[in-house]
């Protein structure tokens, strides 16, 4: 996997973890807007430790990629999952 390649599956797994992040430690505004008649936005989002812990799992999760498709365990070249022959 070339560097390139590594970036933009590093990105992508860090915006679906992050998805997976944001509603821990979320709670709506105790108080309902009266001119909307909703509680919208979360008083404390708590972004900066979301953040922090999305690029640390994402991290660990790219590892596991970068050492499955460094590995000849699941190849499209060679082995089970190769396509035939001609």
């Amino acid at each position: 996997m070339g560097w390139f390649t590594g970036c933009v599956l590093y990105l992508l797994i860090w915006w679906t973890v992050l998805f997976a992040v944001l509603p821990i430690r979320t709670r709506t505004a105790e108080t309902i807007d009266p001119r909307e008649g909703w509680r919208g936005a979360p008083e404390h989002p708590h972004m900066l430790m979301k953040v922090g812990i999305t690029t640390l799992i994402a991290a660990v999760i790219w590892f596991g990629a970068y050492l499955l498709i460094s590995s000849d365990y699941m190849s499209f070249r060679h082995g089970m999952f190769a396509a035939p022959k001609d």
